[in-house]
């Protein structure tokens, strides 16, 4: 596609949607403060000089402060003991001035993400990764729901994109995002779900029979145009850094669809940045909403 041909899909913007849901976040925090006494509270554990955990979670608490909440960061060196990090995520859950946190992935290698993860009070999960809340995604009244799949979802929503009846294909199965978003779209979504994954055998002849495509993999362009059909939705949840030395930073971001000749057979289609990276952070301040909600009984 050039830039003089006529855009036939539509972008589904998350940041332009991330930001609303900033809006109407900001405004019930408002009401509920002086009814409370205190704003929604989000801390986070980050562990290690991850650029890109570090850079995400500056994201994230510049969110916070765009709608009201307070954050707390913890930060430890790579060295931190496992016994240390449990410790710090039992105060965590032991504090009523706060409602909710995350330990920020990747953890160093010595620390299980499992064991770290099963000591999290769920009702403070708002990264939606504790096996309760987990287990609970596909019931009616589900709790706090994993942010990326929750923010899918919520994107989808925004622009009117129905789910029911559709075929769902998720390319990806990762706890993180593949596993959730096909709970919530056969789930609470009423989708058809196929899930694909490093095993599948021939993977374009499911894709091309999405109505709507999922990818979550962390290929760069692995999503080709002859792997899709006319009028797909796709979500790219995938984050590659590709290096590029003409480029400011010395890489590009792309993501697991090769956008550029995958575009012109979308009905609609996210970009990558600026497509479910922003849904995650709005949906990991919803979460925070609800469960400052929770505790005080609203």
């Amino acid at each position: 596609m050039t830039d003089k041909e006529v855009q036939q899909f539509v972008i589904l913007d998350g940041k332009k949607t991330s930001r609303e849901i900033e809006v109407e976040i900001a405004e019930e925090t408002r009401k509920l403060v002086p009814v409370v006494g205190r704003p929604p509270h989000l801390a986070a554990i980050l562990v290690g000089e991850d650029i890109a955990s570090r850079t995400y979670v500056k994201s994230k608490f510049k969110a916070c402060k765009r709608v009201g909440f307070k954050d707390t960061l913890v930060t430890f060196d790579a060295s931190v003991s496992q016994e240390t990090i449990l410790g710090k995520v039992a105060v965590f859950n032991n504090d009523p001035g706060l409602d909710g946190y995350i330990v920020q992935l990747p953890l160093p290698d010595h620390i299980s993400v499992e064991i770290v993860t099963d000591h999290i009070d769920p009702k403070k999960d708002v990264d939606g990764f504790t096996p309760a809340n987990f287990g609970k995604m596909g019931l009616p009244d589900p709790s706090l729901l994993p942010a990326t799949s929750r923010g899918i979802m919520e994107l989808l929503a925004r622009y009117d994109i129905d789910t029911r009846g559709k075929h769902c294909v998720v390319v990806g199965y990762s706890h993180i995002v593949g596993s959730p978003v096909s709970i919530l779209l056969a789930g609470p979504g009423k989708a058809t779900v196929t899930v694909c994954h490093i095993y599948t055998k021939d993977l374009a002849f499911h894709t091309r029979q999405a109505d709507i495509l999922v990818v979550a993999v962390g290929k760069p362009n692995l999503i080709t145009c002859d792997m899709v059909k006319d009028g797909v939705v796709i979500v790219d949840v995938g984050i590659n850094r590709i290096p590029d030395s003409s480029a400011k930073r010395g890489y590009v971001i792309k993501g697991d669809v090769d956008f550029e000749n995958v575009a012109d057979k979308c009905s609609h289609i996210t970009p990558v940045p600026g497509g479910v990276g922003p849904m995650t952070i709005a949906s990991l301040l919803l979460n925070t909403l609800d469960a400052y909600k929770r505790a005080h009984q609203f």
